[in-house]
């Protein structure tokens, strides 16, 4: 069966792929993104099954507006991915204030509002799948990202409490988790805070070690075959890893921390 879309940040990256994967096998696609121009290339392709929606996802009167309209144009949506956000590189001591309200207002609250607008839609239909991308660091944090690593945990942390709230409608939800592919996501894309000099050993040595994972990362169309699977699973992972890497650090952060619970285990209990 045709399935409708809505994705959002669908001009580049993940987005993008995600979409003419979508488009590719008979799907149809409500794509947003702030400058619909991006799109031009896939409306000339694929016609009438894809609706191009110019959004900026912070507003959440124009969220709740292009879901709506990306309703009454199919006449239902079945999967919404909120695909949106950007990277924003900065030791926490760096990062402004405006700038952490920037990185929130877009990666957390974007996926919020338009969360919010779907859901009575998805609970009328009594079935639907809202598919939260979020990263490996919305699992490990590191060095020099740590207001996004903040932003992805928060985006983690409702989505749970979602898929509970709305699996009695027949509303899914998954949390999909990449590691490192080859987008924009450190490049023009990034924002980045005034370095301070006494981060810069450490901003180096992050820097280099960034580098050297961009120059073997693997492309955004690679994720598609993993993605689709998810998406039309009849039950689909709460969370997905995408990447052996990204397996393997989530295997890793949590094997520690569950070291360091037992190790205080005693202590734990005591109070």
């Amino acid at each position: 069966m045709t399935k409708i879309w809505f994705i959002t940040g669908a001009s580049r990256g993940f987005g993008r792929s995600w979409t003419i994967a979508a488009l590719e096998r008979g799907d149809k696609v409500a794509a947003t993104a702030r400058d619909t121009a991006t799109l031009a290339d896939l409306a000339d392709k694929y016609g009438d099954a894809l609706l191009p929606i110019q959004l900026d996802v912070t507003d959440r009167a124009a969220d709740f507006a292009a879901v709506q309209w990306a309703h009454a144009h199919f006449g239902r949506l079945d999967i919404v991915v909120n695909n949106a956000g950007y990277g924003h590189f900065g030791f926490v001591e760096e990062v402004t204030e405006a700038e952490a309200r920037a990185q929130f207002d877009t990666n957390l609250f974007g996926a919020l509002w338009v969360t919010q607008a779907a859901i009575p839609l998805m609970r009328e239909q009594g079935s639907g799948h809202i598919v939260q991308i979020s990263s490996i660091g919305g699992v490990a944090a590191v060095p020099t990202v740590g207001i996004y690593n903040a932003s992805k945990w928060a985006l983690e942390g409702f989505t749970e409490a979602l898929a509970q709230e709305v699996a009695g409608f027949g509303i899914k939800t998954t949390l999909i988790e990449p590691g490192g592919y080859a987008t924009d996501w450190s490049g023009s894309s990034a924002a980045r805070s005034e370095p301070n000099p006494a981060y810069q050993q450490l901003r180096e040595a992050m820097t280099a070690r960034r580098a050297a994972g961009n120059a073997t990362a693997p492309g955004p169309d690679d994720t598609t075959a993993a993605v689709f699977a998810a998406i039309d699973a009849d039950n689909p992972p709460k969370r997905l890893l995408l990447s052996g890497t990204a397996f393997d650090i989530a295997q890793n952060v949590y094997a520690d921390r569950v070291k360091t619970w037992s190790d205080w285990e005693q202590t734990s209990r005591s109070a």
